[in-house]
């Protein structure tokens, strides 16, 4: 029951997902499942074995544990839902849950995009000042780096959806997606959405171009001064600690470019979905494996845990 005060009429949404997908419900349900369970079950090891291991607890690996749980809150917070739709056909969600599942996707998101940054300039200082690497980047300064992040992509954010939270949702109230974004949000709504447009462009610019562009810059530094490496061996070592960074950097920043950048209103609604299961679900899949699972630091660690579990087992026994 709503107060005469109140103007908007819309109580939910109506997620339609994959309905035109229905005779492959279960086997997309099963396949998302299984990529979710990897998701957490990649990231949620490399945090703890950050956490448990000396070795690890370097300026490179706190920013991979704070990625990995930027990916654990980012997924978790579309995929569960996206599955229970699957099963129940419903696809209905809450208003207020519908803008918070927004916000925590918006808010993730964000944070992610700059501590990919953040983590490009941390393998810069490496390759291309490794004299003075540890007197720039040192725990405290990554954790003020990783903090910022934080509260910067949960505080843009906040802007975003305090003006979803003024405006009015008169009907329809289907959303043409698995989750509920911004620009599905902004075409349901009967005000004036000039000024939420407006803002979400101007901060996926500032979140998404900038970084991307920074990446890029200090990727060119990298490249040059790994070019000018005189041991084979030593280029390739030194690349390959960049390349799987840059190659999820570009699939990550892509599809963020395309979908929030690029006029959104010109774009096939199928095409959108597609590019928003890479970043929801298949990028989050693929950090832990191309940023720290192919790392022999992380297979050291990982080696060492399952030695104590081994014993601790044998001792119980």
């Amino acid at each position: 029951m709503y107060s005469e005060n109140i103007t908007t009429s819309v109580t939910d949404f109506l997620l339609l997902g994959f309905k035109n997908l229905h005779t492959f419900q279960i086997l997309i349900f099963i396949l998302f499942f299984v990529i979710y369970i990897f998701t957490l079950s990649g990231n949620l090891l490399i945090i703890l074995l950050v956490l448990s291991n000396a070795h690890l607890q370097t300026p490179m690996y706190f920013l991979l544990s704070n990625l990995s749980l930027s990916e654990v809150v980012f997924t978790t917070n579309i995929v569960p839902n996206m599955l229970q739709n699957l099963l129940s056909q419903d696809g209905s969600i809450s208003f207020s849950r519908c803008l918070t599942q927004y916000y925590v996707f918006s808010s993730t998101a964000t944070t992610e995009c700059l501590l990919l940054a953040i983590m490009s300039y941390d393998r810069y200082l490496a390759i291309c000042s490794p004299l003075h690497y540890a007197s720039l980047i040192n725990f405290q300064v990554c954790s003020q780096y990783a903090a910022w992040a934080w509260l910067a992509g949960f505080t843009i954010s906040a802007i975003t959806l305090i003006l979803l939270c003024e405006s009015d949702f008169c009907g329809p109230n289907m959303i043409d997606n698995f989750f509920c974004d911004l620009t599905p949000l902004i075409e349901l709504s009967c005000s004036d959405t000039f000024i939420i447009e407006l803002e979400s462009f101007l901060f996926a610019t500032l979140v998404t171009l900038l970084p991307f562009v920074f990446i890029i810059v200090t990727y060119i530094f990298i490249l040059y001064n790994i070019m000018k490496i005189p041991s084979t061996t030593g280029r390739k070592k030194a690349f390959s600690t960049c390349s799987s960074h840059l190659a999820v950097v570009s699939t990550y920043y892509g599809a963020l470019i395309t979908m929030y950048v690029a006029p959104s209103r010109q774009q096939i609604f199928n095409f959108s979905k597609a590019l928003s299961l890479l970043y929801t679900v298949v990028t989050p899949l693929l950090n832990p494996i191309v940023y720290s699972l192919r790392n022999q630091e992380i297979h050291n660690a990982l080696t060492l845990v399952l030695k104590k579990i081994k014993h601790v087992a044998k001792t119980l026994v």
